[in-house]
């Protein structure tokens, strides 16, 4: 059995399962062994120093496979902005065929992808933000529940509702994020009207990730509670997981704190340490509530075929034998 859906008709990928960007995380080694398990897999621009890393990186992943993989592009506003046109033509010149784009309005860099080719998967926090994307033309939605790890928005709803509410506006392709770990997930989104599902806190605890193993051996400890939303007060809620910073951040706020008085804590240089070296109090670190359903650190390969086969076992086992064939009418 395969699980086909629009989501895997569109952007060319044998099962309905992408790792999304992720900050630090989303290096070639992941999204080769993600794309060679038959999902998709994304670089994280932004995790490259330069345009030109990016180019490294996007050549080192192709020699580590030939099946199709994408590029996140996350536009966040900053005081010196990274410089966002040429990540944007390096992708282009690459011959990259597919794009997630997050953070603020894809509007901008929509034509120049397209006319090259490209689809863009655009991920967003809420249902209107979703319909507006679909209506400026992107190819694919990946929305993102409060479950999820870093910005879950403003409004706070689940994918319980996110997912289902979404589905009733939103006419192509659409993945959930937030919150998926295991093929009961999968199901779950399917059930709900995605066609298909994001994870990253999953993929960040397998072998092929980067990250160093401390980090990976905290998530497979914690449970759904170990995460904090920093930033709540500022209208900028991101979930990390819950440490001595991010405790420390949180308390600040709380107290009317404002950015400057957190911004030696939150820096990006201390969160990339963590991942780095493994000391798991030396920043501020992301992961999502999907962490209590994280119990071992597998292979992609094994995790993705894991996966896809626990769904289909879900499909037409568990959940077929509780359909009883209502007797026809005469």
């Amino acid at each position: 059995m395969t699980i086909r859906t629009k989501f895997t008709e569109t952007f060319g990928v044998e099962h309905p399962i992408a790792q999304g960007g992720m900050q630090w995380v989303g290096r070639a080694e992941l999204v080769a062994a993600v794309a060679n398990a038959g999902a998709l897999g994304f670089i994280t621009a932004l995790t490259q120093p330069t345009p030109a890393d990016l180019a490294n990186e996007i050549a080192k992943t192709r020699d580590l496979t030939d099946k199709p993989f994408g590029v996140n592009l996350t536009i966040l506003p900053a005081i010196n902005p990274p410089p966002y046109d040429e990540y944007r033509q390096v992708i282009v010149d690459a011959g990259i065929k597919i794009v997630e784009t997050a953070g603020s309005n894809p509007a901008p860099h929509l034509p120049m992808f397209h006319d090259n080719g490209i689809k863009v998967l655009h991920k967003c926090t809420s249902v209107r933000h979703a319909v507006k994307a679909q209506s400026l033309g992107v190819d694919g939605i990946s929305i993102d529940g409060f479950e999820c790890a870093g910005h879950p928005g403003e409004d706070d709803v689940p994918g319980l509702v996110l997912i289902p509410a979404a589905a009733d506006k939103i006419e192509i392709p659409m993945i959930a994020s937030g919150g998926f770990a295991d093929a009961r997930g999968l199901v779950a989104a399917l059930a709900l009207g995605a066609d298909g599902i994001n994870m990253g806190s999953r993929f960040m605890c397998t072998v092929e990730s980067c990250i160093h193993q401390n980090v990976k051996e905290a998530i497979v400890a914690g449970d759904e509670r170990g995460t904090e939303l920093i930033f709540r007060s500022l209208h900028n809620t991101a979930r990390v997981a819950s440490n001595e910073v991010s405790r420390e951040v949180v308390q600040i706020l709380k107290d009317g704190g404002q950015f400057e008085d957190v911004k030696d804590l939150v820096a990006g240089v201390r969160g990339r340490k963590v991942f780095d070296d493994g000391d798991i109090d030396a920043g501020i670190w992301t992961v999502g509530t999907a962490m209590g359903l994280i119990n071992d650190i597998p292979t992609v390969g094994e995790l993705v075929s894991r996966i896809v086969g626990e769904a289909e076992q879900l499909i037409t086992g568990r959940l077929g034998e509780m359909v009883t064939p209502t007797a026809a009418r005469v």
